[in-house]
């Protein structure tokens, strides 16, 4: 994968996420619909591939004033790398030498491992994940309607003690899968599979679109490193 053909298709997915991202907005406050009405304009115009320069400048500018708006990246981690995806874009797209641009580009791929790894890290290293009683009290007092359907399998504690192992595993062994293309392919995909599960059963639908736009990178990133088409 080249680098110009994963910066477009970061643009394509970023701005697609920004869209769903938007439409939850237009339905709120006055003052909230002028902050996210343009930003869906704009986001429509990164998918469309029209001046991406100033667009992805546009956006930047424009998440500091939602940051201000709400005091900080109200949806937690999805905003956070929802900017950072952002961030990384925008510089990549104003820089002008192909070596800086790929010091850029690789640090997002680095930033999507390290979220999966940390995660994982943070996980094993609590009690209530490793005995399986954290993921018990997500299926149990979850407020996403979806979820009261799945609240029997908290009963199930061999199941919930295995899947808390399974999630905890996949992550701290996912930047293994950078050592061959299969491989990553197979973990970008379980990876958007478990991000779908969390968005159909607990609401987390933001996480999921994306933490897509940042999978570009990491397949540039293989390429770059392994040279891996």
């Amino acid at each position: 994968m080249s680098l110009d053909f994963a910066i477009r298709l970061t643009e394509i997915l970023l701005g697609l996420a920004f869209i769903q991202q938007s439409i939850e907005h237009l339905w709120a406050s006055r003052g909230e619909q002028r902050l996210f009405l343009p930003r869906l304009i704009l986001s429509i115009s990164l998918v469309l591939g029209f001046q991406t320069q100033w667009t992805s400048l546009a956006l930047v500018l424009l998440g500091l004033f939602i940051l201000k708006r709400f005091q900080g990246p109200y949806n937690g981690g999805s905003d956070r790398m929802s900017l950072l995806i952002l961030c990384c874009l925008c510089l990549t797209l104003f820089i002008p030498t192909q070596t800086a641009q790929e010091l850029v580009f690789g640090y997002l791929a680095l930033q999507l491992v390290l979220s999966y790894f940390i995660s994982g890290w943070v996980k094993i290293s609590n009690p209530e994940w490793r005995n399986g009683q954290a993921l018990d009290d997500v299926l149990r007092y979850s407020a996403y309607p979806a979820s009261e359907s799945f609240r029997p399998l908290a009963d199930r504690t061999r199941l919930i003690w295995t899947m808390s192992w399974a999630v905890m595993l996949f992550e701290l062994l996912f930047p293994l899968t950078l050592y061959a293309q299969p491989l990553l392919i197979m973990g970008l995909i379980t990876a958007a599979a478990f991000h779908f599960a969390n968005a159909c059963l607990f609401g987390l639908n933001r996480f999921f679109w994306i933490w897509l736009a940042a999978y570009p990178s990491i397949l540039w990133l293989q390429y770059r490193i392994f040279g891996v088409v």
